[in-house]
This record gives structure tokens, sequence and C-alpha cells, in this order.
């Protein structure tokens, strides 16, 4: 959905799953940015745990090794079907691949790129061509690069043997996209989004929503270290 500011600490900025009121990506007032993606997993438990549910309550969290701590004491448990995280902040950044042996995989410097299989895969067609057409030119700026990304990840189908970034098929198809940087300053974050296929739909701007809980927690921060 839209995205919103959720109630209660720390605050988040994320969509909400409309079937289980989880989310599949957000950013908290600490900077913390968690987002899953669907993979495939070889024993997928009977009633699975909603994945969206442990996204929430990873954001919760007050950075990015913590939430690593809690997501793979979770998905140890074998309770949620096949995902992949994606949890970062200003300090360090990891994918957890959630397959029947969780494991945590550090980003490295540089352009990484995930999808329903391992980090930065090379056998992921998709994966390789959004490396490929990130890589054409320098992208010196977090504006820059989001203005190419834009138009990379609104790739549509050409032909049904050729990978794309817009997925549409009869099961299954790409139903939003965002669009997110963060910056060492809050006035340097961008949050964009469209609820639609981004080759279809324009991007719409949430930074001022971004900015905002990321300075409340900058401030709440100092207020917190002043009174120690």
């Amino acid at each position: 959905t839209t995205p919103s500011i959720q109630a209660g600490k720390p605050r988040i900025l994320g969509g909400v799953d409309q079937q289980s009121g989880g989310t599949w990506l957000g950013v908290n007032q600490h900077g913390l940015f968690v987002a899953a993606c669907n993979r495939r997993k070889l024993i997928p438990p009977v009633v699975p745990r909603s994945r969206g549910i442990l996204c929430r309550e990873l954001l919760r969290s007050r950075s990015a090794a913590e939430a690593i701590s809690v997501a793979m004491e979770e998905l140890s448990s074998n309770r949620y079907e096949g995902v992949n995280y994606v949890i970062a902040d200003g300090e360090a950044g990891w994918v957890i691949h959630g397959t029947n042996e969780p494991e945590v995989v550090a980003l490295t410097e540089g352009l990484n790129v995930i999808s329903n299989r391992n980090l930065n895969d090379p056998r992921d067609e998709r994966c390789q061509l959004a490396k490929r057409l990130l890589t054409l030119q320098k992208l010196d700026s977090p504006v820059k690069f989001l203005a190419v990304a834009s138009k990379v990840f609104a790739r549509s189908p050409s032909s049904p043997m050729r990978p794309s970034m817009v997925i549409r098929n009869k099961d299954r198809g790409t139903v939003s996209s965002t669009l997110i940087a963060l910056g060492l300053k809050p006035r340097d974050a961008i949050y964009q989004f469209t609820s639609g296929a981004p080759d279809e739909n324009s991007f719409e701007d949430y930074s001022p929503m971004l900015r905002d809980i990321l300075s409340r927690g900058l401030r709440e921060a100092k207020l917190q270290a002043a009174t120690v």
C-alpha cells in the first residue's frame, strides 16, 4: 500500500500488507532499512508465519546488527516460507538468505543486487541485467543514481525469453516499486513510490515523511545522550 508512518516507537515509514498487517519494505527513525523478497524453499512449513510481520518486527530494532540477530533466530525456527531479507543502516549492511539453512552475507562496497536468489547471483538474469544497466555511466550521487534506477527498474518485458525488470505474468507480476536513498543527514534522504508497475505509473515523492522521522530520531537520540 501507499507508504505511511506507522504508529509506535521507533517510527517506521513503509507500506502495510493488507492481508497480514506486516510490511515488505520500510525505514525506521534510526535509519534502519529492512526489505523482504520471495525466494524458493526446499521444505516450506505447513503453516507458515507471515514474512511481512517479521519484517515489521525487525524494523523495531535500533540497528542492523540487532535486526540480524532477531531475524536469524526467527528464521532458524523454520516457521517461514523462503525469503531474502536486506537489512542495513549507516554502519553496515547484510542480506539473509532465508532458505532451510539461513545464512548471513555482508553487503560489499559498491553495487549489490538481489532478487529471488542469492545476493549478486551470477545465475540470476534479472540481477545481471540490473548490474549492467546501472553501471553504464558514472553515478556519483544519490540523485543521479535514482534518476537512472527509476528508468532501469521501469524496463518493460520485451519478449518472453528475455529478462526484464518489470514482471507481467498470468500468475504473478510487479505491483509496486520503491526508490530509497539514505545519507548522512536527514535532509539527504529520498523516498519515492509508485503503486503499480513503474513502466505504466509515475513515482510519487514521500521524501518529506522520511526526512521527518529521521530528524525526530536524531533529536531523540541527542536528547537521550544528553540526559545519560
